[in-house]
């Protein structure tokens, strides 16, 4: 009986795990799309990431939400600086054990004729209708 306890117990956190590991996943893949989209400057594709009430705090300390205002930035920074690169790199992702459509990405960002050539940020990403989307993300400008 405790072997068969025991056998149960451990396929219920194997399908657990797994289960985190493939929402980390989507979350990676989501990321990798959505740096693709910025280097074709395609402001629909960054856009598709995020929640309409998304917030983002950029590296210079600029705050700005909403979905239709993010896009006008990144349009206006496309057409005034065609040579703008910028790159996240997650090197953390955590699902939340609390909220499973929660999770916490950090990581470090790159960038080519922006404020700053890079640092660290922060976002909370949000499961809608299946979907992981972006709801935050933090930036702070640590390289000249």
């Amino acid at each position: 009986m405790k072997a068969i306890l025991f056998a149960i117990l451990f396929m219920s956190f194997q399908f657990a795990f797994s289960q985190t590991k493939n929402e980390e996943e989507l979350i990676r893949k989501a990321r990798q799309t959505s740096n693709e989209a910025i280097a074709r400057q395609d402001v629909d594709g960054i856009s598709k990431f995020w929640l309409d009430d998304y917030l983002v705090i950029r590296g210079s300390g600029l705050i700005e939400h909403g979905k239709e205002t993010n896009k006008a930035n990144w349009s206006r920074i496309f057409k005034e600086t065609p040579q703008t690169y910028f790159e996240r790199i997650p090197l953390e992702i955590i699902i939340s054990k609390n909220n499973a459509e929660l999770a916490w990405e950090s990581g470090e960002w790159k960038g080519f004729n922006t404020y700053s050539k890079g640092g660290r940020y922060s976002a909370q990403w949000k499961k809608k209708d299946g979907e992981w989307k972006l709801q935050a993300e933090l930036f702070v400008a640590l390289e000249k």
